[in-house]
This record gives structure tokens, sequence and C-alpha cells, in this order.
């Protein structure tokens, strides 16, 4: 759906099969036999670590596109720790976003809201009216390539949020705890912020 929706003139997709190699815990000779991160090297044309070359950057806007859900945002998370393990730089430089797809479609009539969040979802209901029919979706695939394009890809309605480095070591050591192989400081992160999570999806 993703390469049907795109806009051939600008817009490049690269789908990926599942999770990628979690790098936080794998040796270098592991990480570059791993088929999707090559493939994900050679598309981007930088190579990485000590080799990598932001001039050769084939892309400016690297926008990784997952599910709003859990396997999504693990899947991001392994992206985006590879991405700031060897090829810093795309993140310095401000290549880096997130799409930001939305969770719900409210439909009356001819009128059509998408919704982010369930407070979005509460606010298009109380607009409409009403009568209106609510979707959920479960993830991209369920999108045509229309409804692909027009929320999630068009440069003038999409959402992206862009990937930034406020604090470099504690960023460092926020991806060592959350994807190294120590479990401990692991376990004590995640009783130390439960509490802010408002929105978990099992």
């Amino acid at each position: 759906s993703a390469k049907q929706g795109r806009n051939k003139e600008f817009q490049a997709i690269l789908p990926l099969r599942g999770k990628i190699l979690n790098v936080e815990k794998s040796r270098i000779n592991k990480i570059m036999a791993s088929q999707e991160i090559i493939t994900i090297i050679t598309a981007l044309g930088t190579s990485i670590a000590e080799e990598f070359d932001i001039t050769k950057a084939r892309y400016h806007k690297i926008i990784i596109m997952t599910d709003a859900d859990v396997d999504g945002n693990h899947i991001a998370t392994l992206l985006l720790t590879f991405f700031f393990r060897y090829m810093t730089q795309l993140i310095e430089a401000g290549y880096i976003y997130l799409a930001q797809p939305p969770l719900y479609l409210i439909k009356k009539g001819k009128q059509k809201i998408y919704a982010q969040s369930e407070e979005e979802k509460e606010e298009a209901l109380k607009e409409v009216g009403a009568g209106a029919t609510i979707q959920r979706y479960k993830g991209l695939g369920e999108m045509n390539p229309d409804q692909l394009w027009e929320t999630t890809m068009n440069p003038e309605k999409r959402t992206l949020k862009q990937i930034i480095i406020e604090d470099a070591v504690e960023a460092d050591n926020v991806f060592s705890i959350l994807m190294g192989e120590d479990v401990e400081p692991r376990r004590r992160f995640i009783e130390k912020n439960a509490k802010k999570v408002v929105d978990l999806d099992i």
C-alpha cells in the first residue's frame, strides 16, 4: 500500500520484514551479516560507524513508518538504536523522523476526521455530532493507498516527529538500559517510569 500510495517524484519506500537485529546486543560481524541492516545501509548510501559519510546520504528525510502498537514501537526503537549507534550524524543533522499515523477515522456523510489519540477522537465526535461511524486502525496495512497518502505520506497533511538528541550522554545511557543485555537496570528504569505511562497497549 505504501509503494502504491507514495508520490514517485520525491518518495522512495524501503519495506522491512518485521523486526531488525538489536544492535545493542550484537557484535559488528553479526550486524554486518544481517540482510535487513545491509539493505538499510545500501539504500541510504552513507556506510556506517568510522566509514560513515553524511555527504553521500541519498535522502535528507528518513521517515520510520510503523504500526501504532507495541510491536510497531519496538520496531521503531530497534531502528532508532541502529541509527544512534552507527549513523548518529543522521540524527544530529535532523534527517530522522517518526511518522505519526492516526488511530481512528471518524466519518459522517462526506465528512472525515482522522484522530491520533482518544482525546482527538472524542473531540472529533463532538464536532461531527450524532450518527458518526468510528474505524479503529490496527495497523498501516489496514489502510488503502489513498488513505496512507492522505494520513501518513502527504507532506501537506501528515504528522511527523523529528528525532533529536538533546543530551548525548543521557541518550547513550537510555539505549544501553533499554536495549542492552543487563536486565536489572532495565527493570529499575521501568519501575521508575511506570507511573508516567498513560496508554498501555497489551
